[in-house]
């Protein structure tokens, strides 16, 4: 062996080695910490298009598991420790959550930053709130890790198959999530149903708000299954309804498994819907979109009464005592409803109205939002992000598309030409319906708590001048007159009653 053979295999081999060990170990695309059945899909989703995934858990055994079994025979890699993860990535890294939104985020968090380099990318795709997501972007900012927060909806089905993606924080990590976001996100009409929101916590906060349309969506075909079975109809008439409904303007998911969940009947050939205990769960986002609506002073009336409905559900020994007690009407519901197929239609027409008013709302609240933090967010998109791959997907969406594209300046959905034949054409049946429901008993808190919107919105001189004088004379509060805007007087109420010009604070 010659001499520069010979230095080659004692000095050079090995780092020749370690070099190509190095580069064999940088290639995964991205990572997912979360193996859970929405982590578990969207890795599947992924491989499925082109992408090599390294997946990792906190409890290392679900990644044994995992590649065992449901990732068996793909390209999917695993890591045993957050350092192996790290090293299999290529830069940039790109690291994505779908853990419990919350401490175990950010503990997470807190464990990955200090593996990661300036310019790599951590993506939360949990339910996290979107101010801990302002929070996250300004702190990893300040280290120079791009976050990004993005909401994902769709549920398991969804997160397989394409889900709805709502991405928002770094805008400089975008072009490089955008391939593989695009690719594995819903279509509708040819188009992701994803696109960049904004920045800072903007992907979580359309979430949010998405998580709120979605409590109102369901609380009203609760309401107009709960009239249907007063009335008398069976689940498997019901069940037609809503399928005939779902040819439509309704056409939706959520009409759509609403026929299938009142047509399902269990083993022993009885149906299952009946059986199940009436208290609703929650896990906060309408909550939160409620609590939002506060803070920005908007009157999300709707999604925040579906909230209570499932507050109120959850006092079942109360409710059951309280019928006992608490007399109803004492009616029989065939005097008030007389003929149940034109009932139908006008419960329709109140449905179709009513959702209106819902995301009229939802998309006055992310109005405000985008004023607020400077996300100048863009509707159209949001609606067609919206349009496929998660829960509230409708035809619907797409009105409120072309609404916005038609004009992105639009200040309600209301006030577009569309939705204001709607609403007129609508409005008597509306009327009807919630009539029917208060002298029947049934309680329609989403159908009324719209249509009162409706009447307050359309409404040139509230009664709010009332309030205005009752605040002045319990506590100086000061007014308006409509013939001087701008200058604040205040009356002495329980003296000469003139009015004296005034600085004084509002409150």
């Amino acid at each position: 062996m010659d001499a520069a053979l010979e230095y080659e295999e004692e000095h050079l081999a090995p780092l020749k080695k370690k070099a190509e060990t190095i580069m064999s170990e940088a290639v995964a695309d991205i990572a997912v910490i979360g193996l859970a059945v929405m982590g578990q899909n969207l890795i599947l989703n992924m491989n499925d298009h082109g992408f090599t995934v390294c997946a990792f858990n906190r409890t290392v055994s679900k990644v044994d598991d995992f590649l065992a079994n449901e990732a068996k025979g793909t390209k999917i890699v695993g890591a045993k420790s957050l350092e192996e993860m790290v090293k299999k990535l290529k830069k940039p890294r790109r690291v994505l959550l779908l853990v419990k939104a919350g401490a175990p985020v950010q503990a997470m968090i807190d464990n990955i930053v200090p593996l990661l380099e300036a310019g790599d990318i951590i993506i939360d795709a949990g339910n996290s709130e979107y101010i801990d997501s302002n929070r996250r972007h300004k702190e990893l900012a300040e280290k120079g890790i791009l976050f990004v927060g993005s909401g994902v909806s769709g549920g398991e089905e969804g997160a397989r198959y394409g889900p709805s993606m709502m991405p928002g924080g770094a805008k400089e990590a975008w072009p490089y999530l955008k391939e593989i976001f695009q690719s594995i996100c819903a279509k509708a009409d040819g188009e992701p149903c994803c696109d960049w929101v904004g920045n800072a916590g903007a992907g979580h906060f359309v979430k949010m708000v998405h998580n709120g349309i979605e409590y109102g969506d369901m609380q009203l075909i609760a309401e107009a299954y709960k009239l249907m079975s007063v009335l008398g109809f069976s689940h498997d008439e019901m069940a037609d309804v809503f399928d005939e409904w779902n040819k439509g303007e309704l056409d939706s998911f959520l009409i759509e498994i609403t026929a299938n969940i009142l047509r399902f009947r269990d083993e022993k050939g009885e149906h299952v819907l009946p059986k199940i205990k009436d208290t609703a769960g929650q896990k906060g986002t309408g909550k939160w979109t409620g609590i939002a609506a506060l803070d920005f002073g908007q009157p999300v009336t709707l999604i925040a009464e579906a909230v209570f409905a499932r507050c109120l559900s959850s006092l079942k020994s109360e409710r059951v005592a309280a019928s006992k007690l608490l007399k109803g009407p004492g009616v029989k519901p065939e005097e008030i409803v007389k003929d149940k197929k034109a009932f139908v239609e006008h419960l329709r027409k109140a449905l179709y109205a009513s959702k209106v008013v819902s995301y009229a709302q939802g998309f006055m609240l992310l109005a405000e939002a985008s004023r607020k933090f400077d996300w100048n967010l863009n509707f159209g998109a949001i609606a067609l992000m919206w349009r496929g791959g998660c829960i509230i997907r409708s035809q619907f969406l797409g009105k409120i598309k072309s609404a916005f594209d038609k004009n992105p300046a639009l200040q309600n959905l209301l006030m577009d030409d569309f939705f204001v034949n709607v609403m007129n054409e609508a409005q008597t049946s509306w009327r009807t319906v919630i009539a029917d429901s208060v002298l029947l008993g049934v309680p329609t808190p989403c159908f009324s708590s719209a249509l009162a919107f409706y009447d307050g919105y359309r409404t040139e001189m509230s009664s709010a001048n009332v309030l205005q004088a009752q605040r002045d004379y319990f506590g100086a509060h000061t007014y308006e007159l409509l013939e001087n805007p701008g200058t604040f007087v205040h009356t002495n109420w329980t003296g000469t009653g003139g009015r004296v010009t005034s600085n004084a604070y509002q409150a």
